[in-house]
Order: structure tokens, then sequence, then C-alpha cells
């Protein structure tokens, strides 16, 4: 082999370990994010409670890490995104391996707007359709499952509700 095809050669290995190198330390930084657990329920207009067991996102780098790369929930479980203060919220679900519901939610714990389905590692934006101070985000499908709705309120400690 000439020397110009042997350090092609060398550059084009040095390329892929570089990209699969950086790609494999982002993921692995990404999952040093630390999430609290709390419970919430969701009480429907219809008189039901659905407990679930979330986990927290309160800061910046736990709203920005959420459940990518996840594989799994349980089918009661969750994670709550709280923004803060009341604002118009944009979602996506680049590098999200699940399938989502997205629970829209006022700061008086109501149901504001519900996206079903949010199609995995899609880089499409999701949008609160008004100002919410959080997000709910289920498996997909659950929300139809147990009839969750528009309205409904969603109760705890993290939203500083009861009911």
């Amino acid at each position: 082999m000439g020397a110009i095809a042997s350090c092609l050669v060398r550059g084009v290995a040095l390329a892929f370990f570089l990209v699969f190198a950086f790609a494999a330390s982002a993921q692995d930084a990404t999952q040093d994010v630390k999430f609290s657990k709390a419970e919430l329920t969701i009480k429907t207009a219809g008189g039901r409670y659905y407990p679930f067991s979330v986990e927290l996102a309160l800061d910046d780098a736990q709203r920005a890490h959420g459940l990518m790369f996840r594989e799994k929930m349980d089918a009661d479980h969750g994670m709550l995104f709280d923004f803060g203060s009341i604002r118009r919220v944009s979602m996506w679900m680049e590098n999200t391996v699940l399938a989502l519901d997205m629970v829209f939610i006022r700061s008086d714990g109501t149901i504001s707007h519900i996206h079903q389905n949010a199609v995995p590692y899609s880089r499409d934006i999701i949008d609160s359709h008004g100002p919410v101070k959080y997000v709910l985000e289920l498996n997909a499908g659950r929300t139809r499952a147990l009839g969750i709705r528009v309205g409904d309120k969603v109760i705890g400690a993290p939203l500083g509700t009861s009911g």
C-alpha cells in the first residue's frame, strides 16, 4: 500500500474512532444526571384516581436529559418536568427510545393539553399550546387507556396541589 493510501486508511480509522468515542462519552455524561422521586396522582373528572411514581426534572441538566436513552419504564411511572415558572413549553424526543404521552399541566395542576404517542427519536417540536408550569411524561398510550383528559387534575407534593 502506498504512503498516501496508508495515510487515508489511518485518517478514516481515526475519524471513526473519534466519532464513536465522542458518542459514547456524550451518552455516559448524560447518564450521570440523577433524579429525585416523588408520588403524584391524576384525578379524572369522573372521580377516578391514578397514582404514579415520578422522577423529578427540576434543573436545566435534568430537563435537558429527561428520559433520553431509557429503554423501559413501568406503567405506573413517569417523569415530571418542573419549569419553575409559567410559560409556553416546547419538548422533543431526540435520543428518547420510549414512545411517550406528554401531559402539559398548569400551575394549579389542571391538565391543559395532552400530546399522545410522541415518536421516539423525533426532532419535531411538541408545543404546550399555551402557558404551563409542568410536563408529565408517561408511557405512550397510558392517557388513553386510563381515560385521562384535558381538564383533569394532577395532585401531589411536587406541584403543591391536593384534592
